[in-house]
């Protein structure tokens, strides 16, 4: 009987040099992998930008068709839009509360906007209220783990029945300019606003007014000239790359950048500075606005 020999062969040595990464192929794969970061990033965050500024222009374009479905079923009348302590509980408003930077319950209440009048057009989506780009809050907020205020729309002052300020049949604000209070009323549905997204800091009541020098509109409301005397009282919101939402009482949005730095102070508590003075030559901005804000009555 044959014995099998035991193999004498030593096993293959392992090649060292082939095991693993070296510490300069290491530092060179972390290299590439920040260089494609360093160009991605940028990217990504556009593309999340964009991705915000879609959503804030599909809300705005919703508060308008619930707005126009609202005059469908109330006789033609569109929504209140009051201002002042006016707005803060009455649910006959367009939305209710009026927003500030301490802890006040309006900030953070949502049935102020889904029990309001527009609350069940909009299928009362407390979404429908907010841009995803607004995450601004005051410090005071922050401490009591705020994550957002609830609304970042307001309402054309020019559109709607503004209560005690519209009574006589105009605005006291705007005396010179036609008050919508119905919707066949106003003749030019695509060039009136009825919301935009406004500034963090001169939201408040949801109820959007800048004044206009009535004479010196009358002489260029039509070739777009410089108005005199004017002055930002309410800001638009500038969240989107210096652009804000707007939707018009046709039912279109759309999305306007502004052109001066004086129209875009960072969206932070007491960062507007209001009321802004606008210098000569830097109105354009307030043009724009005030020029879909309403007309002018047939006499001026």
């Amino acid at each position: 009987m044959m014995l099998s020999s035991k193999s004498t062969a030593k096993p293959a040595a392992r090649d060292a040099s082939r095991e693993g990464f070296t510490l300069m192929e290491m530092l060179l794969v972390i290299a590439v992998i920040a260089i494609i970061a360093s160009l991605l990033l940028p990217a990504l965050a556009k593309a999340k930008s964009h991705a915000q500024s879609l959503v804030c222009l599909n809300n705005t374009k919703q508060l308008v068709l619930g707005c126009l479905m609202y005059a469908n079923e109330h006789g033609d009348h569109l929504p209140y839009n009051l201002a002042g302590n006016a707005a803060a509980t009455n649910l006959e408003n367009w939305a209710a509360g009026v927003l500030d930077w301490n802890l006040t319950s309006d900030n953070t209440n949502t049935l102020l906007l889904t029990e309001a009048a527009l609350g069940s057009y909009v299928a009362k989506s407390v979404a429908t209220y907010h841009c995803p780009s607004d995450f601004v809050l005051s410090q005071r907020q922050k401490r009591a783990g705020w994550q957002y205020r609830v609304r970042s729309y307001s309402m054309n002052a020019s559109v709607g029945d503004a209560g005690s300020f519209s009574s006589s049949g105009v605005n006291a604000n705007n005396p010179g300019y036609v008050q919508f209070f119905k919707l066949t009323t106003i003749p030019r549905p695509s060039d009136i606003f009825a919301f935009l997204d406004e500034h963090p800091d001169s939201i408040g009541d949801g109820y959007f007014l800048n004044k206009v020098n009535t004479r010196a509109a009358a002489a260029s409301y039509y070739n777009s000239s410089s108005y005199s005397e004017t002055e930002w009282l309410r800001l638009p919101a500038s969240y989107h790359n210096g652009a804000a939402s707007f939707s018009f009482t046709d039912g279109h949005s759309e999305i306007h950048r502004w052109k001066f730095a004086s129209t875009k102070p960072p969206p932070q508590p007491d960062a507007a500075g209001l009321p802004i003075d606008i210098s000569s030559g830097q109105d354009g901005d307030f043009n724009w606005v005030a020029q879909r804000m309403s007309i002018l009555h047939q006499s001026n």
